[in-house]
């Protein structure tokens, strides 16, 4: 198992705490990107672009290259590897645990349905005092 305190999944996992870090992430997944390209879906500078993609590169998630006044950069998915063993634990446990959850839920419907239901008998009625 990957160890919880490693520097590597703390730098992994702090850069995915942001929204538009993980939507750039999202989008270098289909090819590489130039820091405007990674800046258009956003309301940000090309400055708060470039810090964020700074986050990225210094996790190790992305590669910049620089193409003469071009930065193109593209998806490193290697450290996502190691994050996705740590949460794929997680996934293992919660799918057990869901698991034994429908079950029971099963189990208890099919002791409902087998009991057979009865009928209250009919309660006499009752006069309120004072009325005829």
């Amino acid at each position: 198992m990957v160890e919880l305190q490693t520097p590597q999944m703390n730098s992994v996992f702090h850069p995915l705490g942001d929204a538009t870090r993980r939507y750039m992430l999202r989008d270098l997944a289909s090819g590489e990107r130039t820091v405007s390209q990674l800046a258009q879906p956003f309301a940000i500078s090309l400055a708060a672009a470039s810090k964020h993609i700074k986050v990225l590169e210094n996790a190790g998630l992305l590669r910049r290259e620089v193409r003469g006044r071009t930065h193109l950069c593209r998806l490193d998915p290697g450290p996502l590897a190691s994050a996705y063993e740590w949460l794929s634990f997680y996934e293992r446990f919660w799918s057990s645990r869901l698991d034994l959850l429908e079950q029971l839920l099963r189990d208890e419907d099919a002791s409902k349905s087998a009991k057979p239901k009865s009928k209250k008998p009919a309660s006499k009625s009752r006069s309120r005092k004072g009325e005829k």
